[in-house]
């Protein structure tokens, strides 16, 4: 016996015979749907409607888990690996040891150490910088003079030696891409303060880094929460201005046209969270017109203070300008800014490549903080440096020289500065050849949950329901480290 569809009617309207997709949308005694009413009945008081009986922006401002003086970041991305050994992990021992050949005790040389390798020292002097006594090589000659800020960390570990494969797992905890960024949970745990900026702004170069846009990705989180890259030579964001002609009324009428017809397509296809965030965007868009040109206008920084992050020098300007900008940023509520700066990859000539790459950051670096500082801002901003991993103590020879260094997941300096960081400390340290972390060891996993604990967020409470499981920044756990937080 054959069964005839049934359209029932309402009124003199046929309501359409639902959708593959609409039919299992609509499933409402799976376990499935069990898990999806349980993150609805979670969501529930943060979508509550407002009292214009909107329903408030997934960036709208809220509290984190625990109480934190961090309330905003700036990720200093080096890209390419720096060398710990030739910046803040000085090794006298390599002197000893200079152009000898290599023999990693214990092992057998592996592929990458088939052909003979040699020990490299570092061409840097190091010296003890501030009342703490930090590690620096001689070339930091500005960050020297705000020491006593930084939070030194030398026990980091990661798992890849290809630079985009580690470039994923630092920016999103996952070797593979495809899951959201760090700017992305921060997002999404705190909101944003601003709502007419985005809440997680990428600052790159020219060219992106090694794995591409993927570095900031929302990954598995609705689309609101991806970082929004501003283009470092002409126009920051793309025809952020209105055509001419095209008055802020027109503009007005034109967009609440094209909502009310995306609010009538998004009915018939619930769940699609990438076209509420399109509809959220046009919305952000034009609420950018009125800020973002202010807020990106460095001209109107007085001298004093352009001078202060290097601007007009060859050397410090472009990344100076990165500096500045973020601080602008962060001082108009947005939640975490990501700069970068590249080709830290030193395989040759490790002396003039590292002090050049120095030279371009030193300078804004050590101005970002003590602008920060004396706007009162350090306290509530943490500030991070890194690369994705740190150099080898050797190096194979390349043109007739061995001075420079390959790549290493088992030995990184990163350091924090602000937001609650351990000032004026070292943590951890590697071994007399800075090959391996020995003490204070952690997995990376382990310093993203701690960055998550000093911005107030429980890495095991920021999780979003997918593919089946609760997913979250670590991948599936880590430990705080309790030593980096003051």
């Amino acid at each position: 016996m054959s069964i005839k569809p049934f359209f029932p009617c309402a009124g003199d309207r046929a309501i359409h015979a639902p959708t593959r997709r609409e039919f299992l949308y609509s499933l409402g005694a799976s376990l499935g749907s069990v898990a999806f009413t349980s993150l609805l009945a979670a969501e529930s008081e943060r979508q509550s409607p407002t009292a214009n009986g909107q329903s408030p922006s997934p960036l709208t401002p809220k509290d984190g888990h625990f109480a934190a003086k961090a309330r905003n970041c700036i990720f200093l991305m080096m890209e390419g690996g720096p060398s710990h050994i030739d910046t803040f992990d000085p090794k006298p021992k390599l002197a000893e040891l200079h152009l000898k050949e290599f023999v990693r005790e214990g092992k057998q040389k592996s592929a990458m150490e088939s052909g003979k390798r040699y020990y490299v020292q570092s061409p840097f002097r190091f010296i003890k910088a501030g009342q703490s006594g930090a590690d620096m090589a001689e070339n930091w000659e500005h960050l020297a003079k705000v020491a006593d800020t930084i939070c030194f960390f030398r026990g980091c570990q990661v798992d890849s030696v290809n630079h985009p494969t580690a470039m994923y797992q630092m920016n999103c905890g996952n070797r593979f891409g495809g899951d959201p960024a760090i700017g992305a949970w921060v997002t999404y745990g705190l909101g944003s303060v601003n709502q007419n900026l985005p809440g997680f702004v990428v600052l790159p170069e020219v060219s992106y880094p090694q794995g591409g846009a993927a570095n900031w990705s929302n990954g598995f989180l609705p689309a609101h929460f991806q970082g929004t890259p501003l283009r470092p030579k002409g126009s920051p964001i793309l025809d952020l201005q209105p055509a001419l002609g095209v008055s802020e009324a027109r503009q007005r009428k034109n967009l609440d046209l094209i909502a009310r017809l995306n609010r009538a397509h998004a009915a018939q296809h619930p769940g699609h969270d990438e076209l509420a965030a399109r509809m959220d965007n046009y919305e952000l868009a034009f609420r950018m017109q009125m800020q973002v040109p202010e807020a990106l206008d460095l001209s109107k920084e007085d001298a004093q203070t352009r001078e202060l992050y290097g601007i007009g020098d060859d050397a410090t300007d472009s990344f100076g300008r990165k500096c500045l900008l973020a601080r602008k940023l962060v001082e108009k509520g947005v939640r975490f800014v990501q700069l970068y700066h590249g080709t830290w990859d030193s395989h040759d000539y490790i002396e003039r490549a590292h002090r050049n790459l120095v030279r371009g950051v030193d300078q804004p670096i050590a101005a970002l903080i003590t602008d920060l500082k004396e706007r009162g801002l350090l306290e509530s901003t943490l500030i991070v440096w890194c690369g994705e991993f740190g150099r080898t103590p050797d190096n194979g020879v390349r043109g007739g020289t061995a001075y420079g260094r390959d790549h290493n997941p088992t030995a990184m300096t990163i350091w924090l500065a602000g937001g609650g960081s351990n000032a004026g400390h070292t943590i951890g340290a590697t071994d007399e050849l800075g090959m391996e972390a020995v003490e204070g060891k952690a997995h990376l996993r382990d310093f993203h949950v701690t960055l998550l604990r000093l911005l107030g967020l429980d890495d095991n409470k920021l999780t979003y329901y997918h593919a089946g499981r609760f997913k979250q920044l670590s991948q599936f756990g880590g430990t705080v480290i309790k030593d980096l937080i003051a």
